[in-house]
């Protein structure tokens, strides 16, 4: 008998304090360096972040987060749990983001990411982010990449997200 691979489409909504065990979980089990409680219970609390989840069936499967930053917005945080293969819930999350940034007037986008995360930064590299430069010993144990998307605000930028917005859909059919 044939394996179904039909793939859930996860809900992606504002994460509120009342996701944050699940969080946590996840945060723990994805990031050498968690964040603590109090740390998201911070950010959460700020009127120039957003953060989001995305799950299924009730179940956080990932998390994301931006600051708005007037002209900038910097990406904080994405994460996915290795259960949501095939969701490309990194994809998700990071447009929900960059539309954020966008509808908020922002023309630049920065974020941060381990040098040696190459799935990651081809992730971002499709949302426009370039390599600038380099952050020693930001993390522990390794160096990260400073990226950045400029001019967000352009019709060209709307076009590749666009286009993103619809290779997502198209998969969903």
């Amino acid at each position: 008998m044939a394996r179904s691979s039909v793939v859930t489409t996860p809900v992606i909504r504002s994460m509120t304090s009342a996701d944050l065990t699940r969080v946590l979980e996840l945060e723990s089990a994805i990031f050498p360096q968690p964040w603590s409680p109090g740390v998201f219970r911070d950010e959460l609390a700020l009127d120039n972040r957003r953060y989001l989840v995305a799950s299924v069936d009730e179940n956080i499967l990932g998390y994301a987060g931006l600051m708005l930053l007037g002209e900038d917005a910097h990406v904080t945080t994405v994460a996915a749990s290795p259960d949501a293969g095939g969701m490309r819930l990194g994809t998700r999350l990071v447009l929900e983001l960059v539309e954020m940034a966008m509808e908020a007037g922002t023309r630049h986008l920065t974020l941060e990411v381990r040098f040696s995360n190459e799935r990651a930064r081809e992730l971002y590299r499709r949302f426009g982010f370039a390599p600038v430069g380099l952050r020693k010993n930001y993390y522990r144990t390794e160096d990260a990449l400073v990226m950045w998307a400029t001019d967000i605000d352009v019709p060209e930028y709307a076009d590749r997200i666009a286009d993103i917005r619809r290779s997502l859909e198209s998969s969903d059919e």
